[in-house]
């Protein structure tokens, strides 16, 4: 959903502005804040102005008084949980997500905006959502990938699943990518993650060697003033759903369609490869990966823990019990 300022009461807009200078969000990220502070607003609206809309993505919060924000209550939130549990049939996750927004929205009425006298997010208790173990591919699934990769005999395709596999980089990292950001010198190369933060990601020779064979074909495409690592037939930075298509693609290849795998997921892959086989602790996989809180990279050793769990459930002698058993 495109964001209409238009739409907006201006305390919405300015929070929009905040979020993103101060706190350089991505887009997706900020569309996300903007949606759930905008159903919160027309939530409260409704109940307090416009009882008569049947329809609450109807309500128009453009006259939203920014002095009513002051009259909103803790209980007026713990009444939206409520209904976007209830009416909406949001899940523990998405409830969360919105909950924190809104803490985040009334800590900037409060702190930065001075539009608000007292907080009355300040003790409005969240829930943590239980974590999910991510999906992930085993070794050996992993080398079917990269075999049914190679066997397409795209250098390009095959370099983007080698990095995918074994620096651990997002969607948005891989297609930023610029031959400037590669120092062969060095092994290395810069992405751009989240935030607008940079980070440094070491190649080992699986991927210079992919680089290798493909930088050739990839300079007799384009001039040297295409600053993008990776080209497509348009001879323009290739598109994150290009991105998308080739992995599928060499999923259904591999005979690894079905398991829900997607390029987020060779992410997971390439960061448990490393908890596991690399001897790589957490606060090094944080670095890795770019995270901004070690609690998020905390799930790979839950992960490692329930891959040792299968380990001993899986032993052919585990449901081997004595006849003498009553």
């Amino acid at each position: 959903m495109k964001i209409n300022t238009n739409e907006n009461p201006e305390f919405l807009n300015e929070y929009l502005v905040h979020i993103k200078i101060a706190r350089m969000l991505s887009d997706r990220t900020i569309q996300e804040y903007y949606m759930d502070i905008r159903l919160f607003l027309k939530y409260i609206y409704s109940i307090k102005y416009d009882s008569k809309s049947e329809e609450i993505n109807d309500i128009d919060i453009r006259n939203f008084p920014a002095s009513e924000l002051n009259k909103i209550t803790v209980s007026d939130i713990y009444n939206f949980i409520f209904y976007i549990s209830d009416e909406r049939n949001n899940k523990e996750r998405a409830r969360y997500r919105k909950t924190s927004d809104i803490r985040s929205f009334f800590k900037y009425l409060h702190k930065t905006a001075n539009l608000i006298k007292s907080n009355p997010a300040t003790d409005l208790e969240i829930p943590s959502p239980k974590s999910a173990l991510p999906k992930f591919l085993t070794l050996d699934e992993s080398m079917k990938l990269l075999k049914a990769s190679d066997n397409t005999d795209s250098k390009r395709d095959y370099c983007i699943i080698t990095l995918f596999l074994n620096c651990g980089i997002r969607l948005s990292e891989l297609i930023g990518i610029n031959i400037r950001d590669i120092d062969f010198s060095e092994n290395r190369m810069k992405v751009l993650g989240k935030g607008n933060k940079e980070r440094m990601i070491y190649l080992n020779n699986a991927c210079i060697s992919a680089l290798n064979e493909y930088l050739p074909l990839r300079n007799q495409l384009v001039s040297s003033d295409e600053p993008a690592l990776f080209i497509s037939k348009q001879k323009k930075r290739i598109s994150k759903r290009r991105v998308q298509q080739i992995v599928e693609s060499t999923l259904n290849s591999a005979g690894l369609d079905g398991k829900g795998i997607t390029t987020h997921k060779l992410r997971h892959t390439a960061a448990t490869l490393m908890y596991q086989y690399g001897e790589a602790d957490v606060l090094t996989l944080k670095e890795v990966l770019g995270h901004s809180s070690i609690s998020t990279t905390e799930i790979y050793t839950h992960l490692s823990n329930e891959i040792v769990r299968n380990a001993f459930e899986g032993n052919p002698l585990a449901n081997q019990t004595s006849k003498k058993e009553k």
